[in-house]
C-alpha cells in the first residue's frame, strides 16, 4: 500500500461503516453529474477532481473552519491577481504543481534539454537582438557572455531556431515590475547556420517570487523561504521540434536544493566563469574596466 492510501486508510479508520457510505455515496452522485457531458476529455477530468477533492476532504477530516480558511485564502489570491501579477500562477508554482504540469507535458526523449518552469515575467515580442548583442539594456549586474549550441537530439544544427533569453538585474528585478515601461533583460534572436547563439546579458542572482500577498503568507506559515535559485530564462523553438521552456542556473548557489517553485534539474546546472577586470571580452568589447563572466550552454531539441 502507498503511503498516501495507508495515511488515507489511517484518518479513516474512526469512521463508521455507516458515515463511510454516505461520504461514498456524496462522491458517486457528483460523478455522476458529469455524465453526459459531450467533452469526453472534459468529462473525465471533471471526474477525477471531484474523486480527488473528495478523497483529500475525506482523508484530513477538513473541518469547517478550515474549508472556510480555503475559500478565503483563495479569494484573496484572485484579488491580488491583475495585469501585472498573476497569484494563482505563483500558487501553484510553490506547491510544485506547475513543475509536475512541465514533467507530464515533457516527457524524457534521449538527449533533448530538460523544460522547467515558464514563470510570470515572459514578454511577447521582446526587443530582436543581432548574434552577440545585448540584452542588458543598462541594468545593474554583472556582464554575461552566454553562448551556445541549438541541435536535435541526432547532433544535427538547427538554424533559424528562435531564441527568447529573459531575466532580472542584480537586485532581484524583472523589467515589468517597474511602472516606467523600461525594456531590459530580455531579447530575441535567431540561431546562426551552424545553430550557434551567442548574447551579452548579466550574470544570474537569486530574488525571491512576490511575498506579499496570500502566496507569501502561506510561505512564511510554513517556514519555507521565497527566494529562487539564479537563474536565466530560455524559450527555444523551431519547425518540427517541441518548444522548449528551461532555465540555466548557477552551479554552486546555496538555493539550488530549495529553489521555491522547485524547478531546478541537476542538467540544468552550468558552470560559470568570472574572468577579472580587464581580461578580454571573446568578442572584443570594451566593459570599462569591469569583470565579467561567461557560460556555455548547449540546447538540444526534441521532436515535435
Amino acid at each position: 500500500m502507498s503511503r498516501s492510501a495507508d495515511q488515507a486508510s489511517s484518518s479513516l479508520a474512526g469512521v463508521s461503516p455507516e458515515q463511510r457510505a454516505r461520504e461514498e455515496e456524496l462522491v458517486e452522485r457528483v460523478v455522476a453529474s458529469f455524465a453526459a457531458t459531450p467533452d469526453p476529455r472534459l468529462r473525465h477530468v471533471l471526474e477525477e477532481l471531484v474523486r480527488h477533492l473528495h478523497g483529500f476532504v475525506r482523508s484530513v477530516r477538513l473541518t469547517e473552519e478550515e474549508w472556510s480558511a480555503a475559500v478565503a485564502f483563495l479569494t484573496r489570491t484572485g484579488h491580488t491577481t491583475s495585469g501585472t501579477r498573476q497569484e494563482f500562477v505563483l500558487l501553484s508554482d510553490v506547491l510544485g504543481l506547475s513543475m509536475q504540469t512541465v514533467a507530464v507535458n515533457n516527457e524524457a526523449y534521449r538527449s533533448a534539454t530538460e523544460a522547467t518552469v515558464f514563470g510570470p515575467f515572459f514578454v511577447d515580442e521582446a526587443p530582436e537582438v543581432e548574434q552577440g548583442g545585448d540584452i542588458g539594456g543598462g541594468a545593474p549586474g554583472e556582464p554575461a557572455w552566454v553562448h551556445g549550441t541549438v541541435a536535435d537530439v541526432e547532433g544535427r544544427p538547427v538554424p533559424g531556431a528562435r531564441i527568447e533569453v529573459w531575466e532580472a538585474d542584480e537586485e532581484g528585478l524583472y523589467d515589468v515590475q517597474h511602472d516606467d515601461g523600461r525594456t531590459y533583460g530580455r531579447g530575441r534572436l535567431v540561431a546562426d547556420e551552424a545553430g550557434g547563439y551567442r548574447f551579452w546579458g548579466l550574470f544570474p542572482t537569486p530574488y525571491p517570487i512576490p511575498d506579499d500577498g496570500p502566496v507569501g503568507d502561506l510561505l512564511a506559515a510554513t517556514g519555507r523561504s521565497p527566494l529562487r535559485a539564479a537563474h536565466l530564462h530560455f524559450m527555444v523553438s523551431a519547425p518540427g521540434h517541441r518548444t522548449l521552456v528551461t532555465h540555466i542556473f548557477v552551479r554552486g548557489d546555496e538555493l539550488l536544493e530549495r529553489d521555491s517553485v522547485f524547478g531546478v534539474k541537476e542538467s540544468l546546472v552550468v558552470d560559470w566563469e568570472h574572468h577579472p577586470a580587464g581580461a578580454p571580452a571573446p568578442d572584443g568589447r570594451e566593459l570599462g574596466g569591469r569583470g565579467w563572466a561567461s557560460a556555455r550552454f548547449d540546447i538540444v531539441l526534441a521532436p515535435a
